[in-house]
């Protein structure tokens, strides 16, 4: 008799970075904040299909949401608040957190946090840094972070990579000194060498299978739940193309486009999910956060 496949009991984190394809870290060069509302939007429209596809799976995630889009489009994010989606920030107008000083990011983050807040009238709870821009040369962004209430960050990627990393750094969930909880990006790791299979330009250059087994392995060598991330643009095989960006920033942006919905419904199918916070936060801590009023 053939076996009957089954999914892992374990709990996941399923995360959307909701920004555009011009927002992106890789066309920054080429696109600046003064082009972005001559651009065509396509986030609304994207964003919308997730909602659809996660509601056909009986899937809630975490929507790490950018302030510039929240002011374009705050029904979009009442709707992700109004299907019991988990909203949380991912800055203003997706700058680095690592080329700004302390007073700039604070104002970045703060703005998106008050700005979805009065959307949505749920307190936020969780941060990405934009390109996971937190490392050595800016720690003092966790201490900025406690200062405005977040309770935990996504915003670090224990890899090697040419726009961020910190290879050396908690490949797992931890508290951090300052009082924060971390949760970086998963990696799994051969010989002392972390690769990432959190998501993004990776699950969509490798077949699903690969990924499978990566997740698979994680899983059941870590002891540790899983957390995944990707955005809107990545579903959209049609979204203009930014014609002027070298060769090796196209490929990684351009990239099975095509696939990658399918990709994620089969995501959807094999794993349990969940948001951020229901994986990752003690329950108390939240309930605790939750009876403040938004600020």
């Amino acid at each position: 008799m053939a076996e009957i496949k089954t999914k892992s009991s374990i709990i996941n984190a399923m995360t959307v970075d909701v920004e555009d394809y011009f927002h992106v870290s890789a066309f920054e060069n080429i696109i600046t904040p003064k082009d972005w509302f001559s651009c065509q939007p396509t986030v609304d429209y994207n964003t919308r299909k997730i909602l659809d596809l996660f509601a056909k799976h009986n899937t809630k995630g975490t929507f790490f949401i950018l302030g510039w889009v929240a002011k374009a489009f705050p029904e979009l994010i009442a709707e992700i608040a109004n299907q019991g989606h988990e909203v949380a920030s991912h800055g203003m107008n997706h700058r680095r957190a690592s080329t700004q000083t302390y007073d700039e990011l604070k104002e970045d983050i703060q703005s998106s946090i008050s700005l979805l807040e009065d959307i949505t009238s749920q307190k936020v709870l969780g941060y990405r840094a934009p390109s996971f821009s937190i490392g050595k040369q800016n720690e003092w962004a966790f201490e900025l972070l406690v200062e405005l209430g977040i309770l935990y960050s996504s915003s670090t990627y224990p890899i090697e990579h040419d726009l961020y990393g910190t290879p050396d750094w908690p490949r797992f969930v931890h508290t951090r000194k300052e009082g924060i909880i971390e949760i970086p990006v998963p990696t799994i790791q051969d010989k002392g060498v972390n690769t990432g299979i959190g998501g993004g330009g990776y699950f969509r250059l490798y077949p699903y299978w690969l990924s499978n087994k990566r997740i698979n392995q994680y899983l059941s060598t870590e002891s540790a739940p899983y957390s995944f991330y990707f955005h809107p643009w990545e579903i959209d095989p049609n979204q203009p193309r930014v014609k002027k960006a070298s060769f090796k920033s196209k490929f990684r942006h351009y990239i099975n486009l095509g696939r990658m919905e399918g990709k994620i419904e089969r995501l959807l199918i094999d794993y349990h999910w969940s948001t951020m916070a229901d994986v990752y936060l003690d329950g108390t801590d939240i309930k605790a956060s939750l009876l403040r009023e938004p600020s």
